[in-house]
This record gives C-alpha cells, structure tokens and sequence, in this order.
C-alpha cells in the first residue's frame, strides 16, 4: 500500500434528502484519487440510506470511519468522520485546515440553515465557514417541486459564490446503469473540486466515439 502522502482533503457531509448513492459514491471516488476525506453524516442521512440502500453505517465516528474505509478500500487515516456536536473538529473553524466541501444530497432543510447561517451542528457551521472563509462549497439539493422558499435560499447562496447542484442527471452519455446516472452527478461535482477524473466523458467526447463507431461499422459492412 501506498505510503505517499494524502492529497487536500475534501470534506463530504451528508444529509437527509434522497440521494444517498450520490454522496457514497463520492467518497469512494475521493479515496480513490488520493485525497483525504472528512466525513459527517446527519441523522436523517442514516435513516435514508438504510433505506435507499443495503448500506448500514455506524453512528459513532470512529466506528463509521472504519466502516467507509473498509467500504472504499481508504488507507489508514484517510477518512475521517466528526459527530454532528464535534466542535473542535477542524472544519468548525476558519483557521482549521482549508478544504472544501460537499453537501451531497443537501436537504431543504440544510438548504435553509445554510441560507441563514443557523449553525446548529456541525455540518450547518462547516458550511458557515466555507462561506465565510471564500472556500468551495458545492450544495446538492434532491427535491422535486421545488417551492419559492427553496429558490430564493438557492438563489442567495449562488450569489455568495456557493456552488448549486442539483442532483439532475443527464443522458446524453446513454447510461445503461443507475449506477452511470450516479456518476454523471458525482463527475460534475468533481469539475467544481478541480478533480480530474473519467467517470463521464466530456461533452464531445462521446459524440465523437459514437461517430467513430458508427464508421467502423459502415466500413465492415461495405462489400
């Protein structure tokens, strides 16, 4: 195993909307490229992805670190995981370590405490402080009609410079899988982390192979 240093680390907190895949995939991907990865999951997010998944994560920090590490194959002390009142975990103040972060799926209610820099536990205050300190902060809202009260939250925080993306995936790359639906939302918040990747080719990209194919195919059925 690999005793190269990790790279940034790239905090991750789930909540309680639908969309659990979104955010687990992401913190495989994020081991995967070598980053650290701070996690926090609220309690709500352990409710839904015990039910949108076969999936079952310890509450206490320690114990879930362990279990998502085992789960992404993460090194010793790649992932890390805070408690909804750890305080004293890095991402509860500006002069912590920088890193950006991930709401991924971002809940209405999250939505709203961020909007309003509530604060209440520590995903609130970490993405208080990403606000405050001018670092990446990506929001992935899963809610579908969206209200009034949603889009002006968004629209406020979008012009903060907070990241809002929807977890809306395309199909101009034909997916074949849910899984390819996963990954075309977690390829796109890995654009906004300037993290490369190939999870989704880029716009073109897949024209042009299907266009490559298509003449193959025409050339082997010329006489």
């Amino acid at each position: 195993m690999s005793d190269a240093p990790f790279k940034k680390p790239i905090t991750v907190a789930l909540t309680g909307a639908s969309g659990a895949q979104y955010g687990l995939r992401l913190i495989d991907v994020l081991v995967e490229a070598g980053h650290e990865v701070w996690v926090m999951i609220s309690k709500a997010a352990h409710m839904v992805i015990a039910t949108e998944t076969d999936t079952r994560l310890p509450a206490q920090p320690e114990r879930l670190a362990e279990a998502l590490s085992a789960q992404s194959g993460a090194r010793p002390g790649q992932i890390r995981c805070f408690g909804r009142e750890d305080w004293m975990a890095p991402v509860a103040s500006g002069s912590g370590a920088p890193s950006a972060m991930v709401v991924c799926p971002c809940s209405t209610g999250t939505l709203s405490a961020v909007a309003t820099g509530a604060s209440n536990n520590l995903i609130e205050r970490a993405a208080d402080v990403a606000i405050k300190e001018r670092r990446t902060l990506v929001l992935v809202p899963r809610e579908s009609p969206l209200s009034p009260i949603h889009l002006e939250h968004m629209l406020a925080l979008s012009r903060l410079g907070v990241v809002i993306l929807p977890a809306a995936p395309g199909f101009y790359h034909r997916p074949q899988h849910i899984d390819d639906l996963v990954d075309f939302i977690v390829a796109r918040i890995l654009n906004q982390l300037g993290i490369a990747h190939t999870l989704v080719p880029r716009w073109g990209e897949q024209a042009n192979a299907l266009q490559d194919e298509n003449a193959n195919n025409n050339a082997k059925d010329q006489p």
